[in-house]
């Protein structure tokens, strides 16, 4: 068999998986998320930290609530890394210095996961398991209930209330995130990752000298890890090294888990508004995006040219052999469409469009299917801004999903696809222009800047992976891509919120001839040119500086 025609079976087994998951996950989901039932753990958690889970938020509440439970969290993990030393399961760990304390307690708090550390070299299992797994459930947690905010939003009327965040954020953890995460472990156990809390051991010879390798509950972390769309990794290499994704089998189940939230949101969505073609419409738009960007990084990564990479089947530099093209492709654009960050091969050993495609997929905004929740509300605000510019082509006021979509929400709408672009460019400016961030490029010229420019839009678009030749624990680097990650991820949250409020305010406006069908494929064609051309102009000044420069010129 052809490394080709094993990529193209990895892919259909992956999209006969999510097809298989879709409809029950997405109804449970949209049941868990509507339920009035508390369970009895669900109690002990409310009363312990005095929440009253029926009382119903308006969205400056509920913004109150994310900001506060997220400020909460980055000291919380802060200071656990800070006091590392002294804690038991250090593995003599020393503490971590505070500028990359704050980075990594900013990264992963913010559903970023961006790591300036090796792993296995700085965090012994009290922080690994205690204080970053924990984050990757509750973060993910934090993402989902603003989502159901938004869709609220959408499907309630002439009132603010937008739900209870406490609420949200406990049943995401509780019903959804933990029972899932359950079984995914124990499914990565049996395919070889390792789940323990042994120390350090010394392994045979290398290069000279004794292996010294880490044990920890890996299976565990790995699978919130890539569930809950985080990516932080155990061990520097991410979910290229064996004891985190061990087998072929692992790595497409770690794609499918990357991949299966997001999109059964779309039929939450759905649910939720009565419309589970509205649902359709949104899924058809990620699938588009996600399945193109797929091919086009399939292609480029087997047919680049060169007689080295002709008879390594493909351009097989930065990859695991036991994944091959097709796998570490495929990982590649799930892991950079969404939020996860998690990687399987090295980002800045693929071509030089194959590492366009994946910063590409970050600047869309990691929406097709994006990370767990914000995946969900990028793409709701891409739609409103898709119906406004149809409404101007012509002539009405553009309506969507029965709320008129009017002054107030456009400005919502707009500060919210500007914050990030911001960030991105302004950050990647300023440490182009400093002489002093430029040393911690590994190369030179379009694949150095490449370098820069892909750290911060990771950083600010909540990804966390990294295109592993830049080094990024220098103090410049842990604080302002921790600003980063804190301002991409929250300032948004504000937007999108404060726009739910608005929507759910209105009273329904009635379906008439001339309104506009979001749920034919002609909106979904609208929708996809109307992210990627938004995207392309945003962002394409600084591509053809780098990935597009060294694509063109290899």
């Amino acid at each position: 068999m052809s490394p080709q025609t094993a990529g193209v079976l990895q892919l259909l087994a992956l999209i006969g998986a999510l097809a298989l998951a879709y409809r029950p996950l997405g109804d449970y989901m949209a049941r868990v998320y509507s339920s009035e039932r508390h369970y009895r753990p669900e109690k002990w958690i409310y009363k312990a930290i005095g929440a009253n889970p029926a009382a119903e938020m308006r969205w400056p509440a509920y913004l109150r609530g994310v900001l506060a439970f997220s400020a909460v969290s980055v000291l919380f993990l802060y200071l656990l890394q800070r006091l590392q030393a002294s804690l038991p399961g250090s593995l003599g760990f020393s503490s971590i210095d505070p500028d990359q304390a704050f980075n990594t307690a900013a990264s992963f708090v913010s559903n970023t996961n961006w790591q300036s550390y090796y792993g296995e070299q700085a965090m012994g299992h009290v922080v690994q398991t205690g204080g970053l797994a924990v984050q990757n459930f509750v973060s993910a947690a934090v993402g989902m209930a603003v989502a159901v905010a938004l869709v609220r939003g959408f499907a309630r009327s002439r009132t603010g209330e937008l739900g209870n965040f406490w609420a949200d954020l406990v049943r995401g953890t509780l019903r959804i995130l933990i029972p899932i995460s359950v079984i995914g472990a124990i499914i990565l156990v049996a395919c070889g990752a390792i789940q323990n809390f042994s120390g350090i051991h010394e392994v045979g010879q290398f290069m000279g000298g004794t292996q010294q390798v880490n044990g920890g509950a890996v299976a565990s972390q790995e699978v919130i890890k890539e569930l809950g769309t985080n990516g932080g990794g155990y061990f520097n290499a991410n979910s290229a090294h064996p004891f985190e994704n061990p087998t072929p089998f692992s790595n497409l189940f770690e794609i499918f888990v990357i991949l299966v939230i997001p999109f059964a949101l779309t039929r939450t969505f759905g649910r939720m508004v009565g419309s589970i073609k509205q649902g359709y419409a949104i899924l058809g738009t990620m699938v588009t995006i996600w399945l193109g960007f797929t091919a086009l990084m399939m292609w480029t990564e087997f047919h680049h040219g060169g007689q080295a990479l002709d008879l390594a089947g493909g351009a097989m530099e930065g990859k695991e052999t036991r994944f091959g093209i097709g796998g570490s492709s495929i990982f590649a654009v799930a892991t950079t469409l969404t939020s996860t960050g998690a990687v399987n091969s090295f980002h800045s050993s693929f071509t030089g469009f194959g590492g366009g495609i994946t910063m590409l997929g970050m600047q869309l905004g990691e929406i097709a299917p994006g990370g767990v929740g914000s995946g969900l509300y990028g793409m709701l605000i891409m739609a409103i801004i898709a119906v406004f510019i149809a409404g101007l082509m012509v002539g009405r006021t553009p309506e969507y999903l029965g709320k008129k979509i009017g002054t107030r929400q456009i400005k919502f709408a707009a500060c919210y696809i500007l914050i990030t672009p911001a960030l991105v460019l302004a950050f990647t400016a300023a440490a182009m222009a400093l002489p002093t961030p430029a040393n911690s490029m590994t190369n030179s010229g379009a694949h150095g800047f490449s370098e820069i420019l892909y750290a911060y839009t990771s950083g600010a678009n909540n990804n966390g992976s990294a295109f592993a030749g830049l080094n990024a624990d220098t103090q410049w680097f842990n604080t302002t891509i921790g600003i980063a990650m804190l301002l991409g991820r929250f300032l948004p949250m504000v937007f999108v919120l404060a726009l739910a409020g608005s929507l759910a305010e209105q009273k329904p406006v009635p379906e008439t001839t001339g309104t506009l069908r979001t749920e034919k494929p002609l909106f979904t064609g609208l929708l996809v040119g109307t992210i990627l051309i938004i995207t392309g102009l945003t962002y394409f000044p600084a591509l053809a500086l780098g990935p597009l420069a060294e694509g063109l010129a290899s």
